[in-house]
């Protein structure tokens, strides 16, 4: 634990230090001659914000080391609530610069204006596209694949019009060494996106994985059985999840993120149990044996194996987010795990309950309290029913409140997950021992 709390420290700061170091190469050497601070300021602020967009590069690329102190979840929501603050950092820059002289708004005209302000202006609608697209994507119901396609041709391109911007305008490049740093930033911004667009790609390319079954599933879900083709494979850590690609090359960028629901202790090979809510999940069944498909990953801190000093372990699902949790239980049970564990499962009915059978069979192989959560259950049904609530937590739950004594795991809709992890904290679950995986990737 208290390595992870460094490594995030460490990253937070590497964050920081390159966010702010235009600002510290645009303040150190001889500044350009009557300039006034405000335009100093405009630039400064638009050079903070250009260096946030170049990180969110870095973000989504999938750097394991980097995402490992946090979880995939964590980054990605950081990805998308930072992309405001610098899309408010850059469009301050012209916006100080008409305050202070309405002459600068003749460079918004895009016939007439210098080719420097062209790119500028360029570069902030592009910006301005890609954020409006990616808020309302799912309000228009935008499809994912054609909405990934235009997220990474505008990103690139707000990017490559604001190089050309910066090196066009040339006031503050008025030194080697800061000829240099904006070189290198250069080089490293088109570093990441080679790795991201192509040598990633190849290699998943060079380690693909066969489908070998594709069974059905309660609920409305199929279980995908993958086994890697001429390479022994590699392992993961239960409740984590990958990216996978299928009927396509991994350079096409057609790229779906599902959990494990398979046991971690067997790395001969992968399941993904995965529900049909349309798109590309629909076709999920269509897959044949035999077919090569390609597995990015593992990523994600939804793990019990990342909390070993743990007591007991408590599960809280809904619907298809039992598959992580589903991944967790059999690799206790492989294990010969003899923590006790509880398992709190909502769904609509009990016929749709994803893997009801195996769940009921878990006792005996391990050592836990099964809860069945009904929305609408049966005639005669002694359950509980309903949602899950304060109520039936504090009747299943460890009655010890004691930090690192149980750690709870929470995957399911988000309107429940929200409720769950209001109504634990009220009754005195301490927030460090509650993990939720939200999958909002996208």
């Amino acid at each position: 634990m208290a390595k992870r709390i460094l490594q995030g420290i460490f990253w937070i700061g590497i964050y920081l230090l390159i966010t702010l170091a235009p600002l510290l190469i645009l303040i150190s050497g001889p500044r350009p001659p009557g300039r006034e601070l405000w335009r100093d300021l405009s630039v400064a602020l638009g050079y903070c914000g250009f260096a946030m967009v170049g990180l969110q590069f870095v973000l989504t690329a999938r750097f394991k080391v980097i995402k490992a102190p946090y979880g995939s979840d964590i980054v990605y929501y950081f990805h998308r609530q930072i992309s405001l603050v610098a899309f408010a950092l850059i469009a301050s820059h012209p916006f100080i610069l008409f305050i202070f002289n309405l002459e600068y708004l003749k460079l918004l005209n895009l016939v007439t204006a210098p080719w420097a302000a062209r790119f500028g202006v360029t570069a902030l609608i592009s910006l301005i596209a890609l954020i409006s697209l990616s808020i309302w994507r799912k309000k228009f119901r935008i499809e994912y694949d054609h909405w990934r396609i235009w997220h990474g041709i505008l990103a690139i391109g707000v990017m490559a019009l604001a190089l050309a911007h910066i090196e066009l305008r040339g006031y503050y490049l008025n030194t080697p060494g800061k000829q240099i740093f904006w070189g290198v930033y250069s080089i490293l911004w088109i570093g990441v996106l080679a790795w991201v667009r192509v040598i990633k790609p190849f290699i998943l390319l060079r380690k693909a994985y066969l489908v070998e079954k594709v069974i059905s599933e309660r609920g409305n879900a199929w279980t995908v059985v993958l086994r890697p083709d001429n390479f022994k494979g590699w392992s993961f850590q239960p409740g984590q999840f990958a990216w996978l690609t299928a009927w396509d090359s991994p350079f096409q960028d057609h790229e779906h993120p599902f959990s494990f629901s398979s046991s971690a202790a067997i790395s001969s090979q992968l399941a993904f149990t995965i529900k049909d809510l349309g798109d590309f999940t629909a076709k999920i069944k269509n897959l044949s044996q035999g077919q090569r498909v390609y597995v990015d990953g593992p990523y994600g801190s939804f793990s019990i194996d990342r909390h070993p000093h743990s007591h007991e372990f408590v599960f809280i699902a809904g619907g298809i987010g039992i598959t992580p949790i589903m991944s967790m239980l059999r690799t206790l049970a492989d294990r010969g795990d003899k923590r006790p564990l509880t398992l709190i499962y909502a769904n609509k009915t009990i016929e749709t309950a994803t893997f009801l059978e195996e769940i009921e069979e878990l006792p005996l192989k391990l050592n836990i309290k099964i809860v069945h959560v009904l929305e609408f259950p049966p005639e005669g049904w002694n359950g509980e029913k309903g949602f899950v609530n304060g109520d039936i937590l504090k009747r299943y739950l460890p009655v010890a409140r004691i930090r690192n004594e149980f750690e709870v795991f929470i995957c399911g809709p988000g309107p429940m997950m929200d409720t769950v992890e209001k109504a634990l904290i009220q009754i005195g679950i301490p927030l460090g021992d509650i993990h939720s995986e939200r999958f909002d990737l996208v």
